[in-house]
């Protein structure tokens, strides 16, 4: 599988067969009319939306008429299983924000989990859906979803193989934003370079826990 971040919250898995977008975000070509989008250039058959906020849920934005799917229950698209798993936006079980849903993905062998804008540590009940996770994609930038902290608490909770954040801006200079400064400090991990693409099988994962930081690709 191949894995390659489109910024914000949206990332591409590019599996043997099958292509599977995350939160297609709206890029700032689609609102000022400057030219095409990366999302345009994208073919998927599978499109996921934790939830109804722009920024998270521009199906339109992707190619290839994919089958959307927006919200929990158990899905077998193509050969691929994926579960929703009710969650919130907030730590005040969405009273503030509203909902989210988790999105476990079985995929090549591999269980990637994508975590939407979680805003809570998480509960016992999404535990359970989320412990067999391979690759975790989860925020880290605080604000509307969970900061390094919780997200390093949930990293704890998981125990995935790879942890790739999201939900952060990375900025053209060699300064790195001072949320992915605290998320590799609260995980004890120094200098990490950003790559444009992340490669892996079932066999080529990790024996322990690694950190993978990804460019986005806009």
């Amino acid at each position: 599988m191949e894995i390659s971040w489109l910024g914000h919250s949206c990332f591409q898995l590019r599996g043997k067969n099958v292509v599977l977008v995350t939160d297609p975000s709206t890029p700032q070509q689609e609102t000022s009319s400057e030219g095409p989008s990366t999302l345009s250039k994208i073919n998927a058959s599978i499109v996921t939306i934790s939830h109804n906020h722009p920024g998270h849920n521009y199906a339109q934005g992707v190619g290839g008429h994919p089958r959307i799917i927006n919200g929990p229950g158990e899905y077998e698209i193509n050969d691929v299983l994926i579960t929703g798993v009710p969650s919130y936006h907030d730590d005040q079980h969405g009273k503030i924000r509203g909902h989210n849903t988790i999105y476990v993905i079985h995929m090549d062998d591999l269980v990637i989990c994508h975590l939407g804008d979680l805003g809570h540590i998480l509960h016992e009940e999404q535990l359970e859906e989320v412990a067999d996770a391979d690759i975790l994609l989860l925020p880290i930038s605080g604000g509307n979803s969970v900061n390094a902290t919780m997200a390093a608490e949930i990293i704890s909770q998981v125990e995935p193989r790879v942890v790739i954040p999201m939900h952060y801006h990375p900025t053209e200079s060699d300064v790195k934003p001072v949320p992915l400064v605290k998320f590799c400090r609260e995980m004890g991990v120094e200098a990490i370079d950003p790559q444009a693409k992340y490669s892996v099988t079932k066999n080529t994962l990790p024996a322990s826990m690694q950190v993978v930081l990804l460019t986005p690709r806009v």
